[in-house]
């Protein structure tokens, strides 16, 4: 049986073989885990602009965690809340140490994990006011105007497993002091 290499050069007319790879070309490389070091699937993350070391990411059952070094070291910076299930999460573009949270992964499968509405932080994670949503239970995005950290839309999908009230699009135009539904459907 031809190898690859040469069944791939001899397919195209003209291309030069390549030369084989020698083994001490890449011998000093070596695989690494950039981490967290933690289990869980990961369905949010988000980078600061203007901050190329700075990213977040939220876990679906492992809360909300930061790095500054551009991955070396990821820290946790929601263990305190009441909920560790993420959807996803947004830095606010305008204002990046504004963050928002939307907890319950928002993946429909059979074992999910739910949440209890939405987060805001405005120290850049180091705390953190619930704005409310809670009967929401899986907010899966969350969009804020990159002009207006008070502007935003969150999209909720309520219970997984029938009828909720507390379903659909909504709109804040205060920072999350108050939601209006602007899309419905059950």
């Amino acid at each position: 049986m031809a190898s690859r290499r040469a069944v791939d050069t001899c397919a195209v007319p003209g291309l030069a073989a390549e030369p084989p790879i020698e083994p001490k070309q890449y011998a000093s490389l070596h695989w690494r885990t950039i981490g967290p070091y933690r289990a869980g699937r990961t369905v949010g993350a988000a980078g600061v602009a203007g901050q190329p070391n700075v990213f977040y990411i939220g876990v679906n059952n492992g809360g909300v965690w930061k790095t500054t070094d551009a991955g070396r070291v990821w820290k946790p910076i929601f263990d305190e809340q009441p909920t560790g299930s993420i959807g996803t999460l947004a830095v606010a573009p305008s204002r990046p140490e504004t963050i928002y949270v939307g907890s319950g992964e928002g993946l429909q499968r059979p074992d999910l994990s739910t949440g209890d509405g939405i987060y805001k932080s405005t120290d850049a994670g180091k705390t953190w006011t619930h704005l409310g949503l809670r009967d929401g239970l899986q907010i899966p995005s969350i969009i804020v105007d990159p002009q207006n950290p008070d502007r935003l839309f969150v999209a909720v999908l309520g219970h997984p497993y029938g009828p909720n009230k507390e379903r659909g699009v909504f709109r804040s135009t205060d920072g999350g002091k108050s939601f209006e539904k602007v899309l419905y459907k059950d």
